[in-house]
């Protein structure tokens, strides 16, 4: 019964949180502006970034905030409707995030969210992630970099300050912003990649 419930716990906390990672604040703040589907605008993703890219600071801010708290809400929702599930709970916001189903499982690149996972589930961690993204894209203007930076990182510093089920949480989730960042790494070695607020 036990192991049974462990399994339909861990399931349970997956499609929970999933949902959540789901929610595209990017495409739903851009058409309520007016400003039309941001799949159509720069790189045709739906995160902050490009959202930057439509000239609209603020709704890139908004952006932001909301895509970080829909990872942080996610981890505590599961926790208070499930239990301590934080490896899941966090890894499949980012994933919804990713791939939402709403949109074709057509979405962001989770760095957002990632942040937001990790201050509800290793706050120091996410702390020394977002203190190496801000450094990183000051020195280099290129928020792939910076995001790239911080997640590549974020496994060392989980293995440092936190357990090791969050090191491997961190790990799992640097996998996938890795993944989705294939055509960034391909610009920034080719020396294509645009600097932050370039439309």
């Amino acid at each position: 019964m036990g192991e049974h419930w462990d399994s339909m716990s861990f399931l349970l906390a997956a499609v929970i949180a999933y949902l959540c990672g789901s929610i595209p604040f990017g495409l739903l703040l851009t058409k309520a502006a007016g400003l039309g589907d941001i799949r159509l605008v720069g790189s045709g993703n739906i995160g902050a970034t490009n959202v930057l890219r439509t000239g609209r600071k603020g709704l890139a801010a908004a952006t932001l905030l909301l895509d970080a708290l829909k990872g942080f809400v996610a981890v505590w929702l599961v926790r208070w409707l499930v239990g301590p599930e934080d490896l899941a709970a966090g890894v499949m916001a980012v994933i919804g995030h990713m791939y939402p189903v709403w949109l074709g499982f057509r979405g962001g690149k989770g760095g957002a969210t990632g942040l937001g996972v990790g201050f509800a589930a290793m706050p120091l961690v996410a702390l020394l992630c977002m203190i190496t993204w801000a450094a990183t894209v000051y020195l280099s203007r290129i928020s792939s970099v910076s995001t790239l930076t911080a997640f590549g990182l974020a496994p060392v510093y989980a293995l440092l300050v936190s357990t090791g089920e969050h090191a491997l949480m961190a790990l799992l989730m640097a996998v996938l912003v890795f993944w989705k960042h294939e055509a960034n790494i391909r610009r920034l070695i080719a020396g294509t990649e645009p600097k932050v607020g370039k439309k």
